[in-house]
């Protein structure tokens, strides 16, 4: 190809990579510092500090186009060494995600993680460095930063498809796939002399990965939407079939409210299900419609309707298990905030308990 065009294409290519990437890295973090922040997360901030590295990049493509200066593999070093660092960055932000696959979990939530990314990075940086200022062969520095980027895809493609399954986006956890795959493509053309075959797949693969880190985004305001806990007159209890009895239907409710226009149905054991319509039906048939919980010293001759504080517990987390899923939820902005919203402890007699929820929200079908 003539030396000019593949100029042209290069300084088309640096120019776009600066200018997209800047927006994406800008957009980024507009989106932690209205939403992250608040939430102490700043696993996007290390996310856009990785596009940001793609940002110099371009801005390197741009400068030492036509001007190799003394040393001429030093535009390849520089570009290597960005690369590193993009790694570096994702790598940094996988202890932020909230899904982690569970082969995984322990070694990138572990407090040794800084050492396992940063040790392989420092290896590869410093021989990058010594390169940078002898005459070599430009594959030897790329090599470097190849190696680096297959770890840190790997453990990516893992953390990305375990965050969209879990947040039940299928289809976004199989692109996500097809993206690190098309991106491995791109970094064993890195070891091959075809500047426009690179340049191609290096688009492709940036802008894939730019969406996707969006992509996360979006799903992670989803759930933060979903997962708000609504107010006692925001929240309805619907009781009664919702399936056959061989499916468990008659041990099922239907809470209405939650954000988002579908409502939730929680299959609870009948034990359980007994004791939250136990509630419902003092709240709606009794004027005196609290519950009251057995004491440690209690009356024989006297009945309990709930035996201890530990059937509640477990009433609370299955309903919860059922609404976000086994472990999607935490205790402070999921089990307290849904336990206020539910119950009323009685203040001025102990072990006493009711529904919150008004009696028009409550509705009791025949079964």
């Amino acid at each position: 190809m003539d030396a000019q065009v593949s100029s042209e294409i290069s300084m088309f290519y640096g120019w776009w990579q600066l200018s997209v990437c800047l927006f994406a890295f800008l957009s980024l973090m507009a989106i932690w510092y209205h939403i992250g922040k608040k939430q102490n997360d700043y696993g996007p901030v290390w996310l856009a500090l990785s596009v940001l590295c793609w940002t110099f990049s371009g801005l390197v493509e741009i400068v030492y186009l036509n001007n190799n200066g003394l040393y001429p593999h030093f535009k390849d070093g520089l570009r290597s060494i960005l690369s590193l660092t993009n790694s570096l960055f994702i790598l940094m932000a996988l202890p932020w995600f909230k899904y982690l696959p569970k082969p995984l979990a322990p070694l990138i939530k572990s407090k040794f993680w800084p050492y396992i990314i940063g040790i392989p990075f420092a290896f590869a940086l410093f021989p990058t460095l010594f390169k940078m200022f002898l005459v070599r062969e430009a594959y030897v520095i790329n090599e470097l930063d190849v190696v680096y980027a297959l770890l840190t895809l790997i453990f990516l493609g893992f953390v990305l498809w375990e965050s969209f399954i879990k947040r039940r986006l299928p289809l976004l956890g199989w692109l996500a796939l097809i993206t690190i795959l098309v991106t491995l493509l791109a970094q064993i053309y890195k070891l091959m002399d075809n500047t426009i075959n690179l340049l191609l797949f290096s688009a492709i693969f940036k802008t894939s990965l730019i969406m996707l880190f969006f992509a996360l985004a979006l799903s992670w305001v989803k759930e933060l939407t979903e997962t708000v806990i609504p107010e006692p007159h925001q929240l309805k209890l619907l009781f009664g079939k919702t399936g056959n009895q061989k499916n468990g239907g008659a041990t099922s409710v239907t809470l209405i409210g939650f954000p988002g226009n579908k409502d939730r149905i929680v299959r609870l054991t009948p034990a359980l299900y007994r004791l939250l319509r136990t509630f419902a039906e003092r709240k709606l048939n009794s004027t005196d419609n609290w519950l009251e919980i057995k004491p440690k010293n209690f009356e024989a001759s006297k009945s309990y309707d709930i035996n201890d504080h530990n059937e509640l517990k477990r009433l609370l987390e299955a309903l919860l298990n059922g609404l976000f899923g086994k472990k999607n939820w935490t205790r402070d902005k999921h089990y307290n905030p849904l336990k206020s919203t539910l119950f009323e402890m009685s203040e001025n007699r102990e072990r006493k308990i009711r529904l919150h929820i008004p009696k028009e929200n409550i509705h009791i079908e025949n079964e």
